[in-house]
């Protein structure tokens, strides 16, 4: 119960301290760059602090029957969070190259469903070193991590992955098997879009 509460006050420390204000300095440097990039079709780029509770809720996360964090605050990854929002499926590459152009990435995993047939949670996620530009002198570094991560999507893989995380992480009501093809046949059609309109621009484009 201790530390569990020791934690929880190193963290809310933490936010105040570093993660807030490192998030608003982060978003700022992120959009500054897509802007001198000139990199088209950019819905938006946003940063912020993992909240308080879902800091907590991955911190007591359970592996083969053992803690998967012996040290939560150093070892979780996306205390800080950005996210770049891009218009169509051929523009996720161009921004794979410009993460990489920029910030030589930790780790980069594209996520996709399993097998073809299945449709689901869709995106290109990066660990990146913060930035040393991104730091200022109101700003101790002895209070903020080393990493955030960055989540590059589509417009339609976002807007699914919201409504998803909302409708479907409710541990106290879980979704029934007719609910959960429901949501899966979104998935499908919010794909089905993104194909289509990507297909689309590039064809009027040529």
């Amino acid at each position: 119960m201790n530390k569990s509460r020791n934690l929880q006050e190193s963290y809310e420390q933490r936010l105040e301290k570093c993660l807030i204000p490192l998030a608003k300095r982060l978003e700022s440097y992120l959009l500054d760059l897509v802007t001198d990039e000139k990199l088209p079709r950019i819905d938006k780029v946003v940063a912020r602090p993992k909240a308080l509770d879902s800091f907590l809720e991955k911190a007591k996360k359970i592996e083969e029957g053992k803690p998967k964090y012996s040290d939560p605050l150093n070892q979780i990854q996306d205390q800080l969070g950005a996210r770049i929002v891009a218009y169509y499926l051929s523009d996720i590459e161009p921004l794979q190259e410009f993460v990489k152009k920029y910030f030589g990435p930790i780790e980069e995993k594209t996520i996709v469903p399993d097998t073809p047939s299945e449709f689901g949670y869709e995106g290109l996620h990066f660990i990146l070193f913060i930035p040393e530009d991104v730091f200022d002198k109101e700003i101790d570094r002895d209070d903020c991590p080393r990493f955030f991560e960055l989540q590059v999507k589509t417009l339609f893989q976002h807007a699914w992955a919201l409504a998803d995380h909302d409708l479907g992480y409710k541990p106290a009501n879980p979704l029934t098997k007719d609910q959960q093809r429901r949501v899966a046949f979104t998935a499908a059609q919010a794909w089905g879009a993104d194909v289509f309109f990507s297909d689309l621009y590039t064809e009027l484009n040529k």
